[in-house]
C-alpha cells in the first residue's frame, strides 16, 4: 500500500471553489465521493495526522491511492454531480441504501392513448403517474376496486383490451360498471382520458373537493328529477367516502407533505416516510441504510432525500425532516426540478416541524423509524446463518483456534467516580443467555482498569474451583448474583468494553490466574475498534459485517446491564442517606423519587421544587437540599 504522503496533493494545488471529489484505490476503483463548498478546506481534513482521524475515515484514506476533484460553478451543480457519481460508481464508503421490501404502487399509464390503472411493484414505466408506496398489496387492490366505481377507467391488460376490441364485447368489468368500456366505443379515448385524469387528481389529494362537487351535482340532478343520474352519483360518492375512510386524516385537508423519520446508530439507520396528500396518509415506505463513514443527522437527511426521489416518485411541496442539511437551498432546487419532471407544480420546501400537528406526526414517524431499526437488528441477530458467520469471522479476525461459542463481555459503570459496579453478560451461539448474566459490586478501585482487573480475577478464580459448592452468591456485599455453577463454563472469548488500557488489565488478570488458553479483546465505544493485548493497532472489522454487529450488540448489552445495576445501587444509597433526615420516612422518600423520576433530577432540585412535593415542608426541603449537595 502506497503511503498517502506519496499521492497527497499539495495544499496549493487544491482549488478553493466548490466541487466534487473522489478517492480511488490502486486499480482505479472509486472508494468515496463527496462534495464541498471549498475543496481545499474539505480535502485538508482527510490529511490530518492519522491518529486524529475517526477510524472509518482513517481506513478509507489508508486504502486510497489517489484523489481527484472536479470544480463546479455552484453548490447546486456539486449536489447533482455527487449524486450522479454515487449512482455510477457505487463507492463502498458512501452510505448504502437497501429497501427492506418491494412496495406496491398504484400506477396510471397516462402516456398511453387509453390509460390504464394498475397495482404494480415495477417502477419506471414511461409516462406513468405513481401513487404510494403502500404497505399491503391487498389493501391497495381493495382501494382501487372501490375507486373504479367512481372512476370507471380501464384496468385490464393489453391482451384483454385487444381481445375485447376484436370481438366488440367488453369484459366483466365493463358489464358491471367498473369500466367505461372504451374498447367497444361506449366512451371515446378523450372521454376516457378525462376519467383517468380525475382518478389521478383524486389520488393526488384533491379528494374532499371532488366529493363536494359530486354532492352538488347529485343535488342538482335530484332537483331536476333526474333520479337515475342522482343515484349513480350517490353510488360514486359512497365509493369515494369508503375509500377515504381507509386513510387516516392527520393534517389540514390542504396539506401535501412527505414526513421523514430517521433512527440510527454507529452501523445502520432506519428511514420511515409517511406520504401525506390532502391531509391523509396515502402511503408509507421504509428502508435501511448501512453507514460507513461517520455522518450526522443532517448529512443522512441530505443523502436520504437525494435517493428517495429517483424519478418515479414526485416530492411533495413540503418535506418535513429531522434536521435540515447545510445545502438545503441547492437540495430544494434539485427536488423542485424532479417535482416538475414528474408533472407537478410548485416549489419544494425542506423544513423541520417545530410545533402542532406536523410536529406530532413527525414524532410518530420517528417512533416508527426507531421500531424499524430495532426490528432490523432483532431479525439480523435471530438469523442462524448470520450468527454462525459472525462467530467464524471473529475467529478469523482474532486468530483464534476455534470459533468462540461462549462470549462473555464485561463493562464497568460508575457515577462521577463513585459507586463503581460491573456487569458480565453471556452470549452462547450468538444469542444472549440472560440466566447467566452477573453483577459485581466493586468496593475499592483506583480507576476503570483496576476495576476490570478486580472483576476478572474474581470471575476467573471459579475456573480453578471445580469442586466449589454451587450455592454461594458472587456478590456478598449486596446478596445479588447467582450460583457459582455457571461460572465453571469456560468462555471462548472475553470481551471488554474499552480500548487498550482495559484490555491490558484483562490480559494481566488472565496471566495472574495462570490462564493462557482464553482469548481476550476489547471493543471501543466511539470508534468500534477491536483491540488485542500487546497490539499497537486495532483489528478493523468491516462496518456491515455480522461479526462487528454481534460484538457491538454484546457490548451494548453489557453496558445496559451495568448501567441499570449502577442506578439501582445509587437509588439504594440515596434512600439510605435520606432516611437519616428527621421527619423523612420511607413513604416520603418514595414520594420524592417518584416525583422527580430519577436520582439525578432529585439531586439537581431546588428548595422550592422540593417544597412542591406533597408532605415536604420548607424545613425538610432545606435539609434534603443540604444533604444531597454535601453528598455531591
Amino acid at each position: 500500500m502506497t503511503p498517502r504522503e506519496h499521492w497527497r496533493p499539495k495544499r496549493g494545488e487544491i482549488p478553493t471553489e466548490p466541487g466534487v471529489y473522489r478517492f480511488t484505490d490502486g486499480v482505479g476503483r472509486v472508494l468515496y465521493v463527496g462534495k464541498a463548498k471549498n475543496l481545499r478546506s474539505r480535502l485538508s481534513n482527510y490529511f490530518q495526522p492519522l491518529h486524529s482521524l475517526h477510524e472509518r475515515t482513517r481506513r478509507m484514506v489508508t486504502t486510497a491511492q489517489g484523489v481527484e476533484w472536479t470544480v463546479v460553478g455552484s453548490e447546486l451543480e456539486a449536489l447533482s454531480l455527487e449524486y450522479t457519481w454515487i449512482k455510477e460508481f457505487a463507492p463502498p464508503f458512501n452510505v448504502k441504501f437497501r429497501d427492506d421490501k418491494t412496495y406496491p404502487y398504484v400506477a396510471i399509464t397516462l402516456a398511453e392513448r387509453v390509460p390504464r390503472v394498475m397495482v404494480t411493484r415495477t417502477r419506471g414505466i414511461a409516462g406513468a403517474r405513481y401513487f404510494g408506496p403502500y404497505t399491503k398489496v391487498w389493501a391497495v387492490r381493495e382501494t382501487v376496486d372501490l375507486m373504479l366505481k367512481a372512476f370507471p377507467m380501464r384496468s385490464c391488460s393489453d391482451t384483454t383490451y385487444k381481445r375485447a376490441q376484436a370481438t366488440n364485447r367488453p369484459c366483466l368489468l365493463g358489464d358491471i360498471g367498473k369500466c367505461a368500456a372504451p374498447c367497444v366505443g361506449r366512451v371515446t379515448p378523450e372521454q376516457h382520458r378525462g376519467i383517468a385524469l380525475d382518478f389521478a387528481s383524486f389520488m393526488a389529494g384533491n379528494d374532499e373537493g371532488y366529493v363536494r362537487g359530486l354532492k352538488s351535482a347529485m343535488a342538482d340532478a335530484a332537483r331536476d328529477l333526474d333520479y337515475e343520474t342522482a343515484a349513480r352519483l350517490r353510488d360514486q360518492i359512497g365509493a369515494l367516502e369508503t375509500a377515504l375512510a381507509k386513510s387516516a386524516v392527520v393534517l389540514d385537508d390542504r396539506t401535501d407533505a412527505d414526513v421523514f423519520g430517521i433512527a440510527y446508530d454507529e452501523l445502520a439507520a432506519a428511514v420511515q416516510l409517511f406520504i401525506v396528500r390532502g391531509g391523509r396518509i396515502r402511503g408509507v415506505r421504509g428502508w435501511v441504510v448501512d453507514t460507513e463513514l461517520d455522518v450526522t443527522m443532517a448529512e443522512l437527511v441530505d443523502t436520504v432525500l437525494q435517493n428517495a426521489y429517483d424519478g418515479t416518485s414526485a416530492p411533495a411541496r413540503e418535506i418535513i425532516v429531522p434536521a435540515v442539511p447545510d445545502d438545503a437551498s441547492a437540495l430544494q432546487t434539485v427536488l423542485t426540478e424532479r417535482r416538475r419532471d414528474a408533472g407537478e407544480r410548485g416549489a419544494v420546501i425542506v423544513k423541520t416541524a417545530q410545533r402542532g400537528e406536523k410536529a406530532a406526526l413527525a414524532e410518530t414517524v420517528a417512533t416508527n423509524a426507531l421500531g424499524a431499526l430495532v426490528q432490523y437488528k432483532t431479525r439480523r441477530s435471530g438469523d442462524f446463518t448470520a450468527r454462525s458467520q459472525a462467530l467464524a469471522d471473529i475467529q478469523e479476525a482474532l486468530g483464534l483456534a476455534e470459533a468462540p461459542l461462549r462470549l462473555e463481555c464485561y463493562d464497568v459503570s460508575h457515577f462521577g467516580g463513585s459507586n463503581p459496579v460491573a456487569s458480565m453478560v453471556v452470549f452462547e451461539d450468538g444469542l444472549p443467555r440472560k440466566d447467566q448474566y452477573r453483577k459485581f459490586a466493586i468496593a475499592d478501585a483506583r480507576d476503570d482498569t483496576d476495576a476490570v482487573y478486580q472483576v476478572l480475577r474474581r470471575r476467573l478464580a471459579y475456573l480453578h474451583d471445580e469442586a466449589a459448592s454451587p450455592v454461594a452468591a458472587i456478590d456478598p456485599t449486596t446478596g445479588e448474583g447467582a450460583s457459582r455453577k455457571s461460572f465453571h463454563y469456560r468462555p471462548g472469548l472475553l470481551v471488554i468494553d474499552g480500548g487498550q488500557p482495559q484490555v491490558a488489565a484483562a490480559a494481566r488478570a488472565l496471566r495472574d490466574e495462570g490462564l493462557d488458553d482464553i482469548a481476550v479483546c476489547g471493543i471501543a465505544k466511539r470508534l468500534e475498534e477491536v483491540w488485542l493485548p500487546d497490539s499497537d493497532f486495532p483489528v478493523i472489522l468491516p462496518r456491515s459485517s455480522d461479526a462487528l454487529f454481534l460484538l457491538q450488540r454484546l457490548r451494548d448489552e453489557a453496558h445496559r446491564f451495568a448501567l441499570r445495576y449502577q442506578r439501582t445501587t445509587r437509588s439504594r444509597d440515596i434512600r439510605s442517606r435520606l432516611s437519616s433526615i428527621p421527619g423523612l420516612g420511607p413513604n416520603r422518600t418514595t414520594e420524592l423519587l417518584k416525583h422527580f423520576g430519577s436520582v439525578a433530577r432529585l439531586r439537581a432540585a431546588s428548595v422550592d421544587e422540593l417544597t412542591a412535593v406533597d408532605g415536604i415542608g420548607p424545613a425538610t426541603a432545606r435539609l434534603v437540599h443540604r444533604t444531597l449537595r454535601d453528598d455531591g
